[in-house]
């Protein structure tokens, strides 16, 4: 009875880890994922999340434009995928950040704002939407230096895979008036977005491979692996090629109920790819014995042509 009830504690838990916060960032997605049950809004800043190399230039007391800073501009999914949040690293130590959230029922997003140059105990907020231009524009109740009412507006625009561009300006009440302090453009780390596309078709690769082993399609299974691929599981000998790694995985009488791999790093070496991890799963015995597994594992990966299959794979079970 007690290890039953340990084994349905473990269930549980597995069932809450994956599930309840699956949005969250993660190692496999490190800036996190929308939540389907968000705003649609929250889409908004998709073309932003990542990270970005930017250069910020600012209006000087003497209405001239500073020379332009450095900086690194990064966006992610919070809260289990339901607001966004930013943070921007400056070259010059002042860095910055944002929560983002979009409020259904006021059909606007709210923007709390906070550095470290000027720690606040009460954050200012922007509001705002996205318009027909497809830009995203923020509004916060300003006066000018003459004391003419009016806004500071933010501006998000040209937004794509390959950047943005940002600004910040006074405007007047009817926004006839504009004036520009602060100006960012942005574009992304290509190497970093590349690889971004890449890691996801792993984590797909993956992900296929866990589903195919719950339906014992062997052939797809083996097909996951290169020609040359070779399997190192514990007290064998090293296992080369298609037809051993599919025999390999036919052996066992356990049906696999549920599996998978959980990376903890995927990284790049030009044509090949290693991620390292956990797996996990439930396997059920002839006798109906349900009993949760979990191991970890080393993966090599090699391009061939555009996809990405296993060439070295090895694992070995924990104790439960």
């Amino acid at each position: 009875m007690k290890t039953n009830h340990l084994i349905w504690v473990f269930l549980v838990w597995t069932v809450c880890s994956f599930s309840q916060y699956q949005f969250e960032p993660s190692a496999e997605h490190p800036y996190g994922l929308p939540n389907p049950e968000a705003p649609q809004q929250v889409l908004d800043f998709m073309p932003l999340i990542g990270e970005c190399n930017c250069k910020s230039v600012s209006r000087k007391a003497d209405q001239t434009w500073a020379e332009p800073i450095d900086m690194v501009w990064r966006f992610k999914y919070i809260m289990n995928g339901m607001a966004v949040q930013d943070e921007t690293l400056k070259a010059d130590g002042k860095h910055s950040g944002s929560i983002r959230q979009f409020i259904p029922d006021s059909t606007r997003w709210y923007v709390h704002y906070y550095s470290s140059g000027a720690p606040s105990v009460q954050l200012p907020v922007w509001e705002g939407t996205k318009n027909k231009e497809g830009n995203i524009v923020l509004y916060r109740e300003q006066k000018a230096p003459n004391g003419v009412d009016g806004f500071y507006r933010l501006s998000f625009s040209e937004m794509s895979t390959k950047g943005f561009k940002w600004v910040g300006e006074w405007v007047s009440k009817d926004e006839t008036i504009t004036y520009p302090t602060w100006k960012i453009d942005c574009l992304r780390n290509q190497n970093a977005a590349i690889n971004t596309i890449e890691k996801e078709k792993i984590l797909e690769a993956s992900k296929k491979f866990s589903e195919a082993y719950i339906r014992k399609d062997y052939d797809t299974m083996a097909s996951a692996y290169t020609s040359d691929a070779k399997l190192f599981p514990l007290n064998t000998d090293i296992i080369i090629g298609t037809a051993a790694i599919k025999k390999r995985w036919m052996q066992g009488t356990s049906q696999i109920l549920e599996h998978q791999m959980k990376p903890e790093e995927v990284n790049f070496m030009g044509n090949y790819a290693y991620d390292y991890g956990y797996y996990q799963g439930i396997s059920k015995a002839e006798d109906g014995t349900k009993t949760p597994f979990k191991g970890k594992y080393v993966v090599v990966w090699k391009k061939v042509e555009d996809d990405w299959k296993m060439y070295l794979d090895i694992w070995n079970r924990l104790a439960n």
